[in-house]
């Protein structure tokens, strides 16, 4: 069985934020879930990582940074070498797709959520 451990990079405490949903609906689905974001605090009881922070095992990087935000993080994601990375809206850009590809880590421009909704996130 895989295990799907996904990095919600750039989760947020703020319920109303798709990040915060994400790290909710992935809890449900029993899906082991790292919220890492800017602010302290905790989701669905799972405290929030700080950025950068050393992670192991991950399989997807769930991200939700603006483009222009990203760069920072473009090495510390491809050393984690997760199986994939979803762009989520907003989030899309082709330069980090591009690294990622060479980095052989797949990339898909697709929303956490929706995934989940229909089943498709472990798939």
């Amino acid at each position: 069985m895989v295990n799907y451990k996904t990095l919600v990079l750039g989760a947020s405490t703020d319920p109303e934020r798709y990040s915060y949903q994400a790290v909710q609906r992935l809890v449900a689905a029993k899906i082991p879930v790292v919220p890492m974001g800017i602010k302290k605090g905790h989701i669905e009881g799972i405290l929030m990582v700080p950025p950068l922070d050393p992670q192991k095992d991950i399989h997807t990087v769930s991200l939700y940074l603006s483009p222009s935000r990203q760069e920072e993080y473009f090495d510390f994601i491809i050393e984690l070498q997760p199986k994939r990375l979803l762009f989520n809206p907003g989030t899309e850009n082709p330069v980090f797709a591009q690294k990622l590809t060479a980095a052989e880590i797949a990339w898909e421009n697709a929303c956490n959520l929706v995934l989940l909704s229909t089943n498709q996130y472990q798939t």
